[in-house]
């Protein structure tokens, strides 16, 4: 029974989170690292909005889109979108300036900088921000599932309760962390294979 709620939900949550951080999140956030132009111009609307918790949109969310997956995948993308390019941002700045002088005086264009020189040196900061980026995004999801869905481990739990039925509740919240930690463990194992190095130093 529960697996019908479980497997929509890990697609829904892994495929929404991925391309908000491949897509948009991490390389506005390298943008505003490198651009101080850009810098200036994202950075006071993400700092307005980062404090709001995702599901005080959901009302807004549900009057412009109704209740179906567009108004999900809005409510993901607020909450990943801010700890992910705040990430990205603050990992332009690991990079050793010597280094990229030194990239800059063999004749190495912006792109390779950025690619050879930044990113790596970025990468563990985009990494954790990408971890904390999930726990919100998932967070997120399964409350605007309790709030307004009609399927999804959220909407299970919360039907669950009405029944009073405890077992399936707890079922359910056991799930949801289950979930949650292999989210976790998936990237930290992502971490040690791109980062090794990281914590090392």
């Amino acid at each position: 029974m529960i697996t019908e709620y479980v497997t929509p939900i890990i697609w829904r949550a892994a495929s929404d989170e991925t391309e908000n951080y491949v897509y948009v999140g991490i390389p506005l956030g390298l943008a505003m690292g490198m651009s101080p132009a850009i810098r200036g111009l994202l950075d006071p609307p993400i700092e307005f909005y980062r404090p709001i918790p995702p599901l005080a949109y959901l009302p807004l969310m549900i009057i412009w889109f109704g209740i179906g997956e567009l108004s999900k995948v809005l409510l993901i993308f607020l909450s990943v979108f801010a700890p992910v390019a705040l990430g990205a941002r603050a990992g332009v700045k690991s990079a050793a300036i010597e280094q990229i002088h030194a990239a800059y005086s063999f004749g190495a264009s912006r792109w390779k900088v950025l690619c050879h020189v930044i990113l790596p040196a970025s990468l563990p900061e985009i990494l954790t921000a990408m971890r904390i980026g999930i726990g919100f995004g998932w967070t997120t999801l399964v409350a605007a599932e309790m709030i307004a869905a009609t399927e999804g481990l959220g909407y299970m739990v919360l039907s669950a309760s009405q029944f009073l039925q405890t077992s399936t509740v707890i079922m359910g919240i056991v799930v949801i962390a289950a979930i949650a930690c292999l989210f976790d463990m998936l990237m930290r194992l992502i971490e040690r294979r791109i980062v090794p190095w990281k914590g090392k130093m």
